[in-house]
């Protein structure tokens, strides 16, 4: 068993950090089964598993993890990474807004752990790292309920942590801030931004953090590998890791 190929699953794959996130395991040799709702293209690693579902759809995580344990009946990490995100006020968001963001979110990542869980107990342990959110911690307007679901992936997280810790499984997030991702090129529209180009507003925002720039996906997806390798962060669960280049250490009125 020593010599085995590690297996992830991460969710969200097609997307900007998800890509980054197949990448950087491939690298490390791992085996990788990727899900997005979207078609993956071509370069996902042939020896892994790609899976073109919608986990906002109970019915779809099912499917997925009996496809990933017909694949292997051995997972050693499960990256929860999709999302969506609405912008709209508080005042403007439906039912159906929130609905669809929570289901995507956050219930999602309470399905999928449970459904994980036993090709993970079953490696020995292994890990799960939870995509939030610097959101969960500070927010902005037109994105409540984005922020909410993010929060409430961080609070989830911890109480998996304890609960699967007998398993030796443990249960970590991430908090990014500002990355270049095709999400957040979308988000600057949402009018909070100054700037009469997407490229100028990122230029505002970057210069809003304390690096002075806006992260890339790979120092997500780096962060990401971290945590779910057991010879870095072994003794860390439970826990929140924020990577925003520093923007929530910086009081706003400063």
């Amino acid at each position: 068993m020593a010599d085995r190929k590690k297996v992830m699953l991460i969710t969200g794959a097609a997307g900007g950090i998800g890509r980054a996130v197949v990448q950087v395991f491939h690298e490390h040799g791992w085996q990788v089964v990727g899900v997005d709702r979207a078609e993956f293209g071509p370069g996902f690693p042939e020896d892994g598993l790609f899976i073109q579902a919608d986990i906002a759809n109970p019915q779809d995580i099912e499917e997925i993890y009996r496809r990933t344990a017909e694949f292997s009946p051995l997972l050693d990490a499960v990256v929860n990474n999709a999302g969506v995100q609405i912008a709209k006020s508080v005042l403007d968001t439906s039912v159906e807004d929130w609905d669809t963001t929570i289901a995507s979110n956050l219930r999602s990542v309470f399905l999928g752990t449970k459904l994980a869980h036993p090709l993970l107990k079953a490696a020995g342990g292994g890990a799960i790292v939870n995509m939030s959110s610097v959101h969960a911690i500070a927010t902005s307007p037109n994105i409540s309920a984005y922020a909410a679901s993010k929060g409430g992936l961080l609070a989830f997280t911890r109480a998996v942590a304890i609960e699967f810790a007998a398993d030796n499984i443990r249960v970590n997030a991430v908090l990014p801030g500002a990355v270049d991702t095709p999400m957040l090129r979308a988000s600057m529209n949402r009018g909070h931004f100054d700037g009469p180009s997407v490229q100028q507003r990122l230029d505002n925002l970057a210069s809003k953090t304390v690096n002075g720039r806006i992260g890339t996906s790979r120092e997500i997806a780096q962060t990401i590998y971290f945590l779910a390798d057991d010879t870095q962060s072994s003794f860390m669960t439970g826990q929140a890791l924020v990577v925003d280049g520093g923007a929530t250490a910086k009081l706003s009125t400063e």
